[in-house]
């Protein structure tokens, strides 16, 4: 199974994960849900956790936005 955790994602910005995690509450705040949502993916995914197609979909995508939006911060946190 693919790994979707950020620090996999995104391994040349870990050191701007962590700055971000500690000192940007609005990028915790995504960076868990973001979590919570890929953790939700992956159970649904092995089975361990029932939803319709729509549902599974509807998650990923929800993934890719919140995604977006943490490397978006992370690209501008490695700029400064």
């Amino acid at each position: 199974m693919e790994q979707h955790d950020l620090h996999h994602e995104f391994p040349e910005y870990r050191d701007q994960i962590h700055a971000l995690k500690v000192s940007n509450g609005h990028f915790a705040r995504l960076f868990d849900e973001y979590h919570d949502v890929n953790r939700h993916v992956v159970r649904v995914e092995v089975n361990a956790e029932l939803a319709t197609d729509f549902e599974l979909e509807d998650l990923k995508k929800r993934r890719l936005r919140l995604k977006d939006e943490l490397y978006e911060m992370l690209k501008g946190q490695a700029v400064n």
